[in-house]
């Protein structure tokens, strides 16, 4: 076994001693029927968008000035300084971000719709009851299953690939509503290949950030609700590491952690702050990211 593999490893047996200790004092989060999850752990936002960029190393990101924006965010949230995708390329992290498994898939080829009926975040959150959406720019139409158009990719929306999550839930990002509190309790936002910094530069991005969503963070920051950033893969040569920028109310102000956090952690996270009993793939083993959180 690698060393990060123990160091991994006995962080979960800690994590479990604790979330044993709590429960025989009874401080439960009370989050979710059955939760394991000691009060405090992870709070529970109104409101949660994950954005999702491409193709970029932490140290081209973060401390960047091309990328003023999202280090004001780190500057006035959190900061993940040791978050890591899982594999190249970049399919198959976006499908372990949202399902805690690469479902097979090895490259960036055009998979077919609905080919997978396991357990991931979407349809975890319509079993319980809880409303989910993905808004994906430039997509044609509102849940269009076309692999590309013009500045659309599919490979960047995983939840095509599964039966049981409705088609119509994949919204164009032009029906991102201007009205926040109408928002779903936990959405994707996936910006095309030009605005995700694949095709073009990271200021490119950094200012698309700003204008479409910077009124989002701002608001969030009063309104119990989460804004994280993130990125699928590296650029192949800094070891899979990424940045991962936190961001709202529930966030400590100019925090960070350096404990090691992928993408299956990512969705454990975002699972339990839903309240979620059920666990997709490898977030069902992941660890819930800590030491960032207001209270």
């Amino acid at each position: 076994m690698s060393g990060s593999s123990v160091y991994r490893r006995a962080r979960a047996l800690v994590a479990g001693a604790a979330a044993l200790a709590a429960a025989s004092f009874g401080l439960w989060t009370g989050l979710g029927q059955g939760s394991a999850h000691a009060a405090g752990a992870v709070p529970r936002p109104d409101h949660v968008v994950v954005v999702v960029f491409e193709n970029h190393a932490y140290s081209q990101v973060i401390g960047s000035s091309s990328a003023p924006y999202i280090n004001s965010l780190k500057a006035g949230g959190a900061n993940l300084t040791q978050s890591y995708a899982e594999t190249h390329p970049s399919q198959p992290n976006y499908f372990a971000m949202f399902s805690g498994s690469t479902q097979g898939i090895t490259d960036d080829s055009c998979y077919t719709p609905g080919f997978s009926s396991a357990p991931n975040l979407a349809s975890e959150m319509i079993a319980a009851g809880r409303s989910w959406a993905s808004y994906n720019e430039t997509l044609p139409s509102q849940g269009s299953t076309t692999c590309g158009s013009g500045d659309y990719a599919r490979k960047h929306n995983p939840w095509f690939g599964f039966g049981n999550v409705p088609t119509s839930s994949a919204k164009t990002f032009a029906q991102f509503p201007t009205d926040y509190s109408t928002l779903p309790q936990l959405s994707f936002v996936v910006p095309n290949l030009c605005s995700d910094m694949h095709d073009c530069s990271v200021s490119t991005g950094d200012t698309w950030l700003k204008n479409k969503l910077g009124a989002y963070a701002t608001w969030a920051k009063t309104h119990n609700s989460l804004l994280v950033v993130t990125f699928d893969e590296d650029n192949r040569l800094s070891g899979n590491r990424i940045p991962t920028v936190f961001y709202g109310q529930p966030v400590l102000a100019g925090s960070s952690s350096s404990t090691t956090y992928n993408h299956y952690d990512l969705l454990r996270t975002l699972e339990d702050t839903q309240g979620l009993t059920t666990h997709a793939g490898n977030a069902a083993a992941a660890e819930d990211i800590t030491g960032i959180w207001a209270s």
